[in-house]
């Protein structure tokens, strides 16, 4: 059985570590391979011990609740797994960090994912204080919401499910997205959802930007929710003539707008129970179909609310454009 890494005084391990490393000087001269690695040993069990008493907040006695609580203390900065072995005193950790994100909902990135996020551009390299992609290799991580979700196992449990079906990656997300519409889900479940391959990123991005469906990041319109997260915010998919407008656009248009419908000046920040009102939509004055382009000058924010009532004709084209002029 592995041991059990044992917290003490850190400098009282410091010494004993030091006189053991120094002792270790004659053994190279005199002792056997053997011997040499038998000596190492306790010197070994000292430095990991050493590692899991820099941890000395309350509740640290395991080294998943290590691991959790230097994650804790570094919100969204990329973190080494070297430094995970450290402070968790064991070489499993990365096992630990499997359970924190699958059983216990804590919003653990790995940097596989990310880099596969920052090619799709749904995170950049400044969000996550990287100086360059190169540097979100397997063994790095980031905690992107400091607070646990406790939803999080029993969705665990049915991306499981969708894992092992038959399906296409893409159908795969879709379904997944549609089980928890109106929740937000994270990239290593859709990651996970494909099987590990890295087109997780792109399929995902395909169903908003080509087939319309209202799936949101931080960087795509909804800029309170947690880097990393996805967000289907309604199950149904946009007018045939208000897909595929481009991410850079979008942003652009939302941002003018100031992320509030133009007719009705609902936004997220006004949310309420029992709101019919559940998400912003962009809709083409002069529709698509019809020679409308994907530009500022023909884009507005509305409410799903007053995007059907544009549909249903309540609402009129000159009435539209004149909400534009008035910006």
């Amino acid at each position: 059985m592995a041991r059990r890494s044992k917290k003490s005084v850190p400098e009282t391990l410091r010494k004993q570590l030091l006189a053991l490393i120094t002792d270790f000087e004659y053994k190279l001269k005199d002792d056997s391979l053997r011997e040499q690695v038998l000596a190492l040993i306790p010197a070994n069990h000292l430095l990991r011990d050493l590692g899991s008493s820099l941890m000395n907040d309350e509740n640290c006695n395991s080294a998943r609740d290590r691991i959790l609580a230097y994650l804790l203390k570094y919100p969204g900065v990329i973190i080494h797994g070297d430094e995970l072995m450290v402070v968790a005193g064991i070489s499993e950790y990365a096992r630990r960090i499997r359970e924190l994100r699958v059983q216990f909902g804590w919003s653990v990135l790995s940097g596989t994912t990310l880099k596969e996020m920052i090619e799709q551009g749904e995170v950049t390299l400044e969000e996550l204080h990287a100086s360059a992609i190169n540097v979100l290799k397997t063994d790095v991580y980031a905690l992107m919401a400091a607070e646990q979700d406790r939803e999080a196992a029993l969705r665990w449990n049915e991306a499981n499910v969708l894992r092992r079906s038959k399906i296409s990656t893409k159908e795969k997300i879709l379904s997944y997205l549609r089980k928890n519409v109106g929740r937000p889900v994270t990239g290593e479940e859709l990651r996970y959802l494909a099987n590990d391959s890295k087109e997780w990123a792109r399929r995902t991005r395909e169903l908003r930007t080509e087939d319309g469906w209202p799936i949101a990041t931080k960087n795509s319109g909804r800029p309170e929710l947690e880097v990393g997260a996805y967000l289907l915010e309604e199950d149904r998919q946009a007018e045939v003539h208000d897909r595929k407008i481009p991410d850079p656009v979008r942003v652009a248009v939302l941002e003018r707008d100031h992320h509030a419908c133009r007719h009705c000046h609902w936004s997220h920040a006004r949310k309420i129970a029992n709101d019919p009102r559940t998400f912003l939509e962009l809709h083409h004055i002069e529709h698509h179909v019809d020679g409308g382009e994907n530009t500022l000058d023909n884009l507005i924010t509305l409410c799903n609310v007053c995007h059907d009532e544009v549909h249903r004709r309540r609402i009129s084209r000159e009435e539209l454009i004149r909400l534009l002029l008035a910006s």
